[in-house]
Order: C-alpha cells, then structure tokens, then sequence
C-alpha cells in the first residue's frame, strides 16, 4: 500500500515467496522501471540483475518470478489491455504466473493463469495473513528504494527523463533528504 500511495503512477515489481507456500508473498521487490499514470517498463538489465541475485539467495524461479504485482493510481483494479498484453507476453511460456493489482482506491485484483494440462485461469482473493511473521514497516527504506527505482516516461517537450513527482501522500516522514535528493524532489 506504500507503493501504491507514494506518487501518481503505476509502480511495479515482483512478490517473493516460499518453496512451502508459492502465493504467500513474504516480500516486494521494486525493479528499477520508468512508469506513467498507465505504464510501468522495467529496465532490462536491471530485471536480469534482479533474476541472478534471487538465484545467487537459492531461490528457485517459482519463488520470485511468478507474481507480477503493480498498482494503478486510480480506483479502479480491472487489468487494462496494456496490463493483459504484458501479461501475456512476459509470463505466457511460464508453467503458472499471477498478475496482481491493488489501486489507489482500495480495489485489488488477482489472476493466476497455468499452463499445465489443458491450461486455464482463475481469479484469486487478496488477504493480508496477519500470522505471517513481518519484521515491520520500514517508510524509510522503501523511499529510498523508491526514489532510486521510479522514473517518469520522458515529457515528449522536454527531452530529458524527469525523477518521478515528489511523494505527495507520504504523511509524517522525518528523514533528512540528502542534497542530491532535495533537488531532485523540491518542496519535499
């Protein structure tokens, strides 16, 4: 919900889970990526780098490569044509894979599609399991994860690719910005 919260695009990256439990996502991991009110493109080398690091911990590729999640800045969770395109594209060889939304307004969506036998999909429920074991909330962290990972689309008038839009529904952080990041979120 952070992520979700944070600014005014899209924001994508992959849940991790367990050989023991492949939908229960103990963790998220953010790729670095470039997102608009209706996009997110993950850099490919940064994807690449994220894979070999997951293999480098012993995780297989069910554990961290499966589940697809993003936000939606609006209200609305339904996968768009974009979302199903990509979805298709990127997990249609995998043998299971799941694509999950939760929008700005609270709504969430879940689909697990597999491949196995005559293949199929069906949609899944979101629920936080609260006995999980958490080792908490670290806003912090997660604003600089944020902040290094998230960049606009490039304005088609202005050449240059802008930092994504200062985090307008962060309430109460109070780290102290560093100068380079002071410049590059103003009035933050």
């Amino acid at each position: 919900m952070f992520l979700r919260d944070i600014g005014t695009t899209e924001v994508g990256g992959f849940g991790i889970s367990t050989a023991k439990d492949l939908l229960l996502i103990q963790d998220f991991i953010l790729i670095p990526q470039v997102c608009s009110a209706v996009t997110v493109s993950f850099a490919d080398d940064a994807v690449a780098e994220f894979f070999d690091h997951q293999i480098d911990l012993g995780r297989q590729p069910q554990e961290f490569a499966r589940i697809w999640i993003h936000t939606h800045p609006g209200n609305c969770a339904r996968p768009s044509s974009v979302d199903e395109e990509t979805f298709s594209r990127v997990f249609g060889r995998s043998d299971w894979a799941v694509m999950a939304i939760v929008a700005c307004g609270g709504e969430t969506y879940a689909r697990m599609q597999f491949h196995a036998g005559p293949g199929g999909s069906l949609q899944l429920p979101i629920d936080v399991d609260y006995a999980a074991p958490f080792s908490g909330s670290d806003t912090d962290d997660w604003t600089d994860e944020y902040i290094a990972a998230v960049q606009l689309f490039p304005d088609p008038i202005n050449s240059e690719a802008e930092r994504s839009p200062t985090p307008s529904r962060v309430g109460g952080s109070s780290r102290n910005l560093s100068p380079l990041e002071r410049a590059a979120w103003p009035g933050w």
